[in-house]
């Protein structure tokens, strides 16, 4: 009797886990067909904007929309660009990015709750230079399907502000040079697996 009552619990618990892992949706970033981009104000007036070329983002859900998704992402310092040479040099260095020591930029996911019209909110850990930050980002979802390789696909829009000096990026540096405020707007396109 108590072999019967461990068989049909473990067959119980079995069928539990298969289900929750079939449950999982996993969603990889099509990386040319995505961009990481920042943008600062310099000297009060003009945008200026910078790109990541390399990074990757991982995105794993139990439900059909993003509603209690699991959001990763990593970006490689090095791959910084600014379309110059000598400011890009300088960012790499130790008074703002220190690429050597904190070679990567990292966003996890905490919370992701599902609004009207398929955005999202999107609270998480960002972590620039070893130190973490709370942050909330704005998500927008569009939702189509890849005719070629037959797969469901999303373009994901996440966009954000965050304080460069919470992170010490050019702390010598005043607001009215370079502004504090950063946005941040990542364009991905994701594919379920």
């Amino acid at each position: 009797m108590t072999k019967k009552i461990f068989a049909i619990g473990f067959g119980i618990i079995a069928f539990a886990c298969v289900s929750f892992m079939e449950l999982k949706n996993t969603w990889n970033l099509d990386t040319s067909h995505s961009n990481l981009r920042f943008g600062v104000t310099h000297l009060g007036v003009s945008q200026i904007e910078g790109a990541f070329t390399n990074f990757d983002v991982k995105i794993t859900t139990n439900q059909e929309d993003f509603s209690e998704a699991e959001i990763t992402m990593t970006g490689e310092v090095a791959s910084l660009t600014t379309n110059s040479i000598a400011r890009d040099k300088d960012l790499l260095s130790e008074s703002y990015f220190n690429s050597e020591k904190f070679p990567q930029i990292t966003f996890k996911s905490n919370a992701v709750k599902k609004e009207p019209s398929n955005k999202y909110t999107i609270a998480g850990m960002l972590t620039i230079k070893g130190i973490s930050r709370d942050v909330v980002l704005e998500g927008t979802a569009i939702y189509g399907k890849n005719p070629m390789a037959r797969k469901e696909i999303i373009g994901l829009q996440i966009t954000g502000t965050i304080n460069r000096m919470d992170y010490g990026i050019g702390s010598k540096l005043p607001n009215e040079i370079v502004s504090n405020e950063v946005t941040i707007v990542a364009n991905g396109e994701i594919t379920k697996n």
